[in-house]
């Protein structure tokens, strides 16, 4: 499932969508909050420009904010189904769940962002 070539391997590895040889990031590790959007310029094998146009990367905001209500909503149903919690409760679980949750989903909103305009091409970086 999370095999190379994959557009789930490049999203959750943060690595080029076009060729997966290396980290978009300057940074790998998500929890370097100073690092977190630092990326590279290119890629080093296959060339692709990651800011493909200027502001690119606004796009990922919706991503972002899609992402984000899905994890509201999980944990809702988690805290309020599963744990039999209160409203009160399961409001304060949806603050905690999303804030510990933030640097993921800022990463992970980028890669799903560029991974829609750009398909993984087994022949570039040889």
């Amino acid at each position: 499932m999370l095999e190379k070539g994959s557009k789930l391997y490049s999203i959750l590895t943060g690595t080029c969508p076009k060729c997966q040889k290396e980290s978009m990031y300057v940074d790998k590790n998500m929890l370097h909050l100073k690092n977190l959007l630092k990326m590279q310029e290119h890629c080093s094998h296959c060339g692709l420009k990651y800011q493909i146009e200027p502001s690119f990367f606004y796009g990922a905001m919706y991503v972002s904010y899609g992402l984000n209500v899905a994890i509201g909503i999980a944990t809702f149903i988690i805290s309020a189904l599963v744990f039999h919690a209160g409203m009160e409760t399961s409001f304060v679980a949806i603050i905690v769940a999303l804030i510990l949750s933030f640097p993921f989903v800022l990463r992970w909103s980028r890669n799903i962002y560029i991974n829609m305009f750009v398909s993984y091409d087994p022949t570039t970086g040889k």
